[in-house]
């Protein structure tokens, strides 16, 4: 007999919702994580009256109807649209590409101006079938911006030339003929009203969560104690690495509060020069309009210098490095989780993916309907 039907490793997204749902279907579910608060990434924190994304910014979007009204059970979200900057040495340019970055980039007016002016300079580069990250570029916005808004910040970001990238880290890219600023083609998106954390923890209400507990320190005993286990970290972590550790992009915040209301009056700034060595800027009361919690006698404001910086093992994973050597090694790590008869993997570390929020949410929710029908 165990004393857990479920033992959920990590409290993110992933892991919330199962225990929600398991929680739901009267299964008895203990929640564990090595940190010491709930949440995983979407961790949010109040400073100052500002919620604060401590593991960088995350703004919820989705095609998914069915996923839009489920994760609006647990938090009401405002309109938040997501319309980034690029600052290449102080020159500001639009983020999506759209008519305005063109205009300023080449003074083009119509959107047959701007397909002629990257047609010709995709022409100039000889591009036929993209091979890397920089021909791709190249053949979605030409030359000019590929140099000035691509190349700089993507090196930094993956610690690698754009000639070494896979091409389709770029393809999702959005490339717009328009004045559209909304960065997103999506036809739902916002920021939960009070921040991520209380998301998850309505999710975890009335389920038990122990912190600061370590899985692969306690394997043994916490084994023990469940029938099932949902594993959500690392997929490689978990087999000690064997075959060698996958590859993954670390972040590291500096976070600063300023005595001033307003810093860059915009929510996320990207730095796409080389020569700045953090990524991007965010200032995180523009997820809330720039409103100062009320009461407030100094109206403040807090940032969040990104820097990327190649992973180690000890360091916090955040972005796997999906290129053909990583992928191969993972097919080896999936087929040794295929033979774990009590532990189910999955989320981000899980299946070593880069998911978007709509898409983790969609797939704990097709994980619950198959494990609990």
């Amino acid at each position: 007999m165990f004393k857990y039907d479920y033992l959920v490793v990590g409290s993110g997204l992933f892991g919330s919702i199962f225990a929600y749902e398991a929680n739901k279907k009267g299964k008895k579910v203990l929640a564990i994580d090595k940190r010491p608060n709930i949440a995983g990434n979407i961790y949010t924190q109040e400073i100052e009256g500002i919620n604060v994304h401590m593991y960088g910014a995350h703004i919820f979007h989705t095609n998914m109807k069915h996923v839009w009204e489920y994760i609006n059970q647990f938090a009401e979200f405002n309109r938040f649209t997501n319309s980034p900057v690029a600052n290449y040495h102080g020159e500001l340019y639009s983020l999506p590409f759209n008519m305005y970055t063109f205009n300023k980039m080449w003074g083009v007016v119509t959107p047959e101006e701007a397909t002629a002016k990257i047609e010709e300079q995709k022409r100039k580069a000889g591009i036929v079938t993209p091979k890397n990250l920089e021909e791709q570029a190249i053949s979605l916005v030409g030359i000019d911006i590929y140099e000035k808004l691509i190349k700089g910040y993507t090196e930094k970001q993956w610690g690698r030339s754009c000639r070494e990238l896979p091409a389709f880290i770029i393809q999702r890219l959005p490339v717009r003929l328009t004045f559209d600023n909304n960065y997103f083609n999506a036809l739902y998106q916002g920021i939960p009203i009070g921040g991520y954390t209380d998301i998850v923890a309505n999710m975890l209400q009335g389920i038990e969560v122990q912190l600061n507990v370590d899985y692969l320190k306690n394997k043994e005993s916490l084994d023990k104690i469940a029938e099932k286990i949902i594993y959500t970290g690392p997929v490689d972590a978990y087999f000690g690495y064997k075959l060698g550790a996958l590859e993954y992009r670390s972040v590291r915040f500096e976070n600063e509060v300023l005595n001033k209301p307003n810093f860059q009056g915009n929510a996320v700034m990207n730095y796409t020069d080389k020569e700045t060595s953090w990524t991007r800027i965010i200032e995180h009361k523009w997820f809330e309009f720039g409103k100062d919690k009320e009461g407030s006698d100094l109206p403040k404001t807090v940032i969040s210098r990104e820097y990327s910086s190649e992973w180690t093992v000890g360091d916090e994973p955040y972005y796997p490095v999906n290129d053909a050597k990583n992928s191969n090694l993972y097919t080896e790590y999936k087929a040794l989780a295929e033979k774990e008869s009590k532990v189910i993997f999955g989320g981000r570390l899980g299946e070593y993916k880069y998911y978007d929020m709509d898409a983790v949410i969609d797939n704990a929710l097709k994980l619950a309907v198959k494990e609990l029908m």
